[in-house]
């Protein structure tokens, strides 16, 4: 029996777009434009209000103007902090040392360098010490206490680590010596034995303070410690700054105070009093700039201290950022950017062999629901980006290892995951399999014994299947609203940076358009996109649609993009010779489902090997277009000129096929016939057009 469904002797080749889930917020348009009328907004704008959950106007001047919201005091939501304060106080008065234990990622590092700053403008006798990345691994260890010991320490404080630390922490403790505990990672069933734990997931899901990362937890501990000693502590914008490159490098949620503190530190950072974030600028390329956002530290400055922590010594960054001297600081900031050269190379090299042995047939998604990947001679310290590359590139929870020895006994990962997956509990569910574990429920670690990761992979597959359905496994796009091109210029723009500070839990407005034509594409620089795109306007008596410049990061692999595309977005601006420009960077792309004809002409009718079909010749943004319907509703469209065409079965289900093949050039044929029958063809358009 005829049908339009792709024939086995045809040659059909995957749409060529990034695998995507879109998921669009539902449009409230009568409530949007009473907003945008009470506040003089734009109706999208206010529609992007309505998505953050913001339904009121006294709701919304707080979100706009956090700063005008009074904050509880941190004494009366951490109950161990008048503790911590006294422990503190004690040791400093009594001249006994004071050792900080940090973690080797932006946040500990962050965390450790602000501590030291703070303790020693408040005479404290303070070090500290990180373990190694390579050959110990996270969070405090015997080791460490043991020499702390040695060293005469009175009192260890943690940053960023040691709420799952038993064992440390009680041998510090029948050491003699006294341990508090900061920390923001998910709380284990039983807590360490410290003498105070400073963590926000202990406090009630309500608290602004709840979502503080590692930094977060420092910056309150060490002003409330100035407060209490009566310092007016004059290096408060300086730990300001290094709260706001941890909270954002380490990827915290910017809700509560963290968008409040750091849209006060990013107002900082351009015109850095630290002598070393002022080297990093210098090396990150962002001198001069006015103002910094969080993708300028998200993808400039945090990249360049986490890869130190990463493939060298976290001594190195904590120079960097204590010290006041520029020599020194330029010095260290110079290392930062020819490790982060280092690591964006082993990045490289580790995803290629990942997405290699991902795609080999080894792997069943939709089956497996999740991806363990491990693999000998990969590096410790960068597999953790690979695993979020994968994950933006697969849409499911990827755990990626590699072993720790020669013998290949012992492996060591990370994991990366998707909303509707929480690693921590995924790796709590395997933990009689694991020899160490941690994290929360977008990343984690864990280590376990080689002979155990075939039943480690089958675990988290079981797992997965329990909270993950087969329409869960695409990399997901969450989008504002609809929006027309012509919609967006400068004031939109402006409107949206009220937004700011954007990161986890506050994103950037993202917009959609339908129906983009793409004039111009080509790669550039380690395989992106730039286009030049506009929106047909289905008029051809106005005037010509104002085109945008696009940039579509790691899109490369989908080279060439399709001429006509529905496009997910967010505004951006370029500056270049002066000249300030919006641009769009696009962050998803689904086909134009066609599955109807234009009205108001009715479309031709023919019938093709004892099947009825409809057809019409229509003017689409690229040109003429056949588009061929069946009876099931399957639509086959035709670009006039192209050899490739689009079969639409439905919204979003979409396949390119080769018309030149016998079964749809023929069918193609007969349409042209029939149009021609009812001289509905155009002018200057034959049968060897479309042949």
């Amino acid at each position: 029996m005829t049908d339009l469904s792709v024939p086995p002797s045809s040659s059909t080749i995957a749409n060529k777009l990034p695998p995507q889930r879109w998921q669009i917020a539902a449009a409230q348009p009568e409530l949007a434009q009473s907003i945008a009328a009470a506040l003089e907004l734009s109706p999208l704008m206010a529609q992007v209000l309505l998505n953050r959950d913001l339904t009121d106007l006294e709701q919304i001047q707080a979100f706009l103007n956090p700063e005008s919201l009074p904050l509880p005091s941190p004494l009366a939501e951490f109950s161990d902090l008048p503790l911590s304060l006294e422990l503190l106080i004690n040791t400093i008065n009594n001249r006994q040392r004071i050792a900080i234990c940090g973690d080797y990622d932006a946040d500990g590092m962050t965390s450790t360098a602000l501590l030291m700053r703070a303790l020693r403008a408040l005479g404290a006798r303070v070090d500290y010490a990180i373990p190694s990345r390579m050959a110990e691994g996270y969070g405090i260890n015997q080791r460490i206490v043991d020499e702390f010991y040695e060293e005469g320490v009175g009192l260890i404080l943690t940053v960023d680590n040691g709420i799952a630390a038993h064992a440390p922490i009680a041998h510090a403790r029948e050491l003699g010596i006294a341990v508090i505990i900061t920390d923001h990672h998910d709380l284990p069933p039983t807590l360490p034995d410290a003498n105070a734990i400073l963590n926000p997931k202990r406090l009630a899901e309500t608290s602004p303070y709840r979502g503080l990362a590692g930094v977060g937890v420092a910056y309150i501990l060490a002003k409330s410690l100035a407060q209490s000693m009566g310092s007016s502590l004059e290096l408060g914008d300086s730990l300001l700054e290094l709260f706001t490159l941890g909270t954002i490098a380490d990827l915290a949620p910017l809700t509560g105070v963290n968008r409040r503190w750091v849209k006060q530190g990013l107002q900082l950072l351009a015109k850095s009093k630290l002598t070393g974030v002022q080297a990093l600028i210098q090396v990150s390329g962002l001198s001069g700039e006015k103002d910094l956002k969080p993708e300028a530290i998200g993808f400039r400055l945090g990249p360049r201290i986490n890869a130190v922590g990463r493939l060298a010594d976290p001594q190195i960054v904590i120079e960097l950022l204590t010290t006041d001297d520029m020599g020194t600081a330029l010095e260290r900031a110079m290392q930062c950017e020819q490790i982060n050269q280092q690591r964006q190379r082993l990045c490289e090299e580790i995803e290629q062999e990942a997405v290699a042995i991902c795609e080999s047939g080894e792997f069943n998604i939709q089956r497996d629901r999740v991806l363990v990947v491990v693999q000998p001679g990969w590096h410790h310290g960068v597999i953790g980006i690979v695993a979020s590359r994968l994950v933006e590139r697969y849409g499911v929870p990827v755990f990626i290892g590699t072993y720790e020895d020669e013998g290949q006994q012992h492996i060591r990962g990370s994991a990366r995951s998707i909303p509707e997956f929480h690693v921590f509990e995924a790796l709590e569910f395997c933990q009689d399999l694991l020899e160490k574990h941690g994290g929360h429920r977008a990343a984690g670690g864990f280590s376990l014994k080689a002979a155990n990761l075939d039943a480690l992979r089958s675990r988290l597959s079981e797992f997965a299947c329990q909270c993950l359905q087969p329409e869960h496994l695409k990399p997901l796009v969450k989008i504002d609203a609809e929006a027309s091109l012509s919609q967006i210029d400068f004031a939109l723009y402006h409107q949206m940076e009220a937004l700011q500070p954007c990161g986890v839990e506050n994103p950037e407005a993202t917009f959609w358009s339908s129906q983009i034509r793409i004039h111009e594409q080509k790669r550039i620089g380690k395989g992106h996109l730039k286009l030049t795109v506009s929106q047909h306007q289905g008029d051809a008596t106005e005037q010509p649609p104002r085109r945008f410049c696009a940039i579509a990061w790691r899109w490369g692999d989908y080279y060439p993009l399709p001429p006509v595309l529905d496009l997910a977005y967010r505004l951006r601006t370029n500056e270049w010779n002066g000249e300030v420009s919006l641009q769009l960077e696009l962050v998803g792309s689904r086909p134009v489902a066609v599955t109807t004809f234009p009205t108001p002409d009715p479309p031709t009718t023919f019938v093709h090997e004892e099947r009825s079909y409809a057809c019409k010749l229509v003017e689409a943004a690229t040109g003429k277009e056949l588009r061929i319907r069946n009876a099931q509703g399957k639509v086959l469209t035709i670009q006039q000129g192209q050899r490739w065409g689009w079969l639409t079965k439905g919204p979003g289900d979409r396949v390119q096929v080769d018309v030149s093949q016998p079964y749809y050039f023929n069918l193609i044929k007969a349409a042209l016939i029939a149009l021609e029958g009812e001289g509905k063809q155009g002018s200057g358009v034959g049968n060897q057009r479309w042949e």
